[in-house]
C-alpha cells in the first residue's frame, strides 16, 4: 500500500474544507513548503496536492506556492484544482508536476483526458473522482 499525503492550498495557505465549501477553510499551516518536506522526511513517496484556488476559478493562485513545493522536495507530486484543458495540464507539466488531475472536466470533456494521455502518456495523467451519497459529486 502507499501512503499519499495530501495538501490542500487556498491563498498559498495549507487548509481544509468542509464538505467543500469554500467560506469553511480552517488553515493548518501557512508554509505549505515546509508541509511538503514534512510529509517527504516521514516517508512519503509522492505528495497530493490540490489547487482550490483553481478548482473556484483562480487557477494562477497558486503557481508559486506549488513551485516553491517543487524546490523543497524530492518526490513527485501529483495536482489536482482548476485544470480544465491540455494548456492548464502542460503548464503545469512543463513546471516540474509529476502528474495531473483532472476532475469535472474529465465528466464534461472526456476527451481533454484522451487528448492528455495521447500528449503526455498515462502515467502523467489522473482522473480524480469525488463521491458524495454513492454519486459522482461536480
Amino acid at each position: 500500500m502507499i501512503v499519499i499525503p495530501a495538501i490542500d492550498l487556498i491563498d498559498g495557505k495549507c487548509v481544509r474544507l468542509t464538505q467543500g465549501v469554500e467560506d469553511t477553510a480552517k488553515i493548518y499551516h501557512d508554509r505549505p513548503a515546509e508541509m511538503a518536506r514534512y510529509w517527504q522526511d516521514c516517508g512519503a513517496q509522492i505528495l497530493h496536492v490540490v489547487n482550490l484556488d483553481g478548482a473556484f476559478g483562480r487557477a494562477e493562485k497558486n503557481v508559486e506556492s506549488v513551485k516553491r513545493i517543487l524546490g523543497a522536495i524530492d518526490i513527485p507530486i501529483e495536482l489536482g484544482g482548476g485544470i480544465r484543458s491540455l494548456a492548464d495540464a502542460e503548464q503545469w507539466l512543463a513546471l516540474g508536476v509529476g502528474r495531473i488531475i483532472y476532475g469535472t472536466v474529465a465528466l464534461d470533456s472526456p476527451e481533454i483526458v484522451s487528448k492528455s494521455i495521447a500528449r503526455f502518456g498515462a502515467e502523467k495523467v489522473v482522473v480524480g473522482i469525488d463521491a458524495r451519497d454513492e454519486k459522482v459529486a461536480i
